[in-house]
């Protein structure tokens, strides 16, 4: 990715996360974002053994203070884990915080002794993976169908046994039940749809349009979203997997959808999603996970505990297709921890309900090339903007671009194949008389026919039998 367009995605992070001091590494790669002067352990007796060793560590290295080494959360919590503060955040810039890296380096031996990691980053996970959308939605007429169209729906006046998708993601925007595919939605409101000027705040609509894609692919299905991801699509790890058991507390679903994530480096997963992870595994839950717009064969998680031998069956990581679904999207992240591809670019759902339209501003792009290097028209330049919103007026000298939704939007990125995906599970369990969402991913897999390329690989793609290709080459 161009480094100017991640660091302009990087301060929209750190605008939605003021209180938190943000750096990029491992050493200014931009592969991840993560909390400076703060690292993750274990709570309880482990916590204490990784405040120990880095103090000691600190104290006894050149250049590192041990001073502000401290615990920095409760000693225990759901989510299993508690940080730690090892340094000042307000020292350095964005690139690699110093004492983190020190923290990491004080445990190493710990940790080969242990055979197993102690200690981690914070990481930042969010929708933006690392801060870079596939691109941002443009208004779709009303006239228009989405795209998946409505399937056929089968559901009893009371739908009992509806199969439950549960979708991670920002919240339902005010008027979302005015879209009339969206009857059997619920949950969570975004908590701010526009600032004072009016102007509808970043990715405001992105679980209302993932909503509608689900809806659209299975509309048998009750879909219930959790507005967890609201300050700018983004969450510290520390806080993630405590978000996931609130989103689960009224019960586990069949299926969760969830478009967000991290890349960290490494290829054991998260620290802070261990507590959650190992819950999901004794349920019966299917976590259906975006694998990232990072366009990197790098492992992004949670999606990549789909290739872990004891998540493999409680996981489905999801990449991107192309419009014409015969190839992968450039931005998708990619690799054999992906397990299934989906179409991911140009798909139209409802962005807003039809109530009210509600305006969106825009800042020009300066990247007239597709980032990652694609000749046909990619999400990278049509349309050619950054989504830069309300800051537009103070980021780009003149008029930015101001359009109206009216409901239905155009919108790419791994976010809507992910639910896509989601969808034809919870479909096939509804056609097939299936309880288990596990049995059924395997048996919809199993029988699949579809294929795809994505970077000279033949993948499976998991085609809508109501979707649309579009058009990739020049208009």
């Amino acid at each position: 990715m161009a480094p100017q367009r991640f660091h302009e995605q990087f301060d929209q992070i750190q605008r939605a996360l003021p209180d938190v001091p943000l750096a990029m590494g491992p050493d200014d790669s931009a592969e991840f974002i993560y909390e400076k002067g703060v690292v993750l352990a274990r709570d309880g007796e482990e916590a204490q053994v990784v405040e120990d060793a880095v103090r000691s560590h600190f104290t006894a290295t050149e250049g590192l203070v041990p001073d502000h080494v401290r615990r920095a959360g409760p000693q225990t919590n759901r989510s299993g884990i508690t940080r730690i503060h090892v340094g000042d955040p307000g020292e350095g810039g964005r690139g690699a915080d110093h004492t983190v890296a020190g923290a990491l380096r004080a445990l190493r031996e710990a940790e080969g002794r242990a055979g197993r990691r102690l200690v981690s980053r914070n990481h930042v996970v969010s929708i933006a993976v690392n801060a870079c959308p596939g691109d941002e939605p443009v208004p779709a007429p009303r006239t228009e169908p989405p795209n998946p169209s409505a399937a056929q729906a089968a559901r009893t006046v009371d739908g009992t046994g509806a199969v439950g998708v549960l979708v991670i993601d920002t919240g339902l925007t005010h008027d979302y039940r005015s879209y009339p595919l969206l009857a059997h939605t619920g949950g969570d409101a975004q908590v701010r749809e526009t600032d004072d000027d009016g102007i509808l705040q970043q990715y405001v609509g992105h679980g209302t349009f993932i909503a509608g894609l689900v809806a659209a692919v299975a509309p048998d299905t009750d879909v219930t979203v959790r507005n967890t991801l609201h300050d700018c699509g983004a969450i510290l790890e520390s806080e993630f997997g405590e978000r996931l058991f609130d989103a689960v507390e009224s019960g586990w679903p069949d299926i969760i959808s969830l478009s967000a994530g991290t890349s960290n480096g490494r290829v054991d997963g998260l620290l802070g999603a261990a507590a959650f992870m190992d819950q999901l595994r004794a349920h019966d839950t299917l976590l259906v996970a975006a694998a990232g717009n990072n366009a990197s064969a790098a492992p992004f998680w949670p999606a990549a505990y789909a290739t872990l031998p004891d998540y493999a069956d409680a996981v489905l990581s999801v990449g991107a297709l192309r419009g014409d679904g015969a190839f992968g999207a450039c931005f998708s992240n990619h690799g054999p921890w992906v397990r299934v591809y989906a179409p991911g670019e140009r798909l139209t759902s409802a962005l807003t309900g039809f109530d009210t339209p509600v305006p969106y501003v825009y800042q020009h792009s300066t990247y007239d090339a597709c980032r990652y290097g694609f000749t046909y028209a990619c999400t990278c330049r049509s349309p050619r903007h950054t989504g830069v919103l309300s800051e537009a007026q103070q980021v780009t000298p003149g008029k930015p671009d101001q359009v109206m939704f009216e409901g239905l939007a155009a919108w790419s990125g791994t976010s809507f194949a992910t639910p896509l995906v989601a969808a034809l599970v919870a479909a096939y369990m509804t056609t097939h008389q299936e309880t288990d969402p596990r049995a059924a991913a395997r048996r919809l897999l199993a029988e699949n026919t579809e294929f795809a390329e994505v970077r000279g690989a033949h993948v499976p793609a998991l085609l809508p039998p109501t979707w649309r290709p579009v058009q990739v080459g020049p208009a």
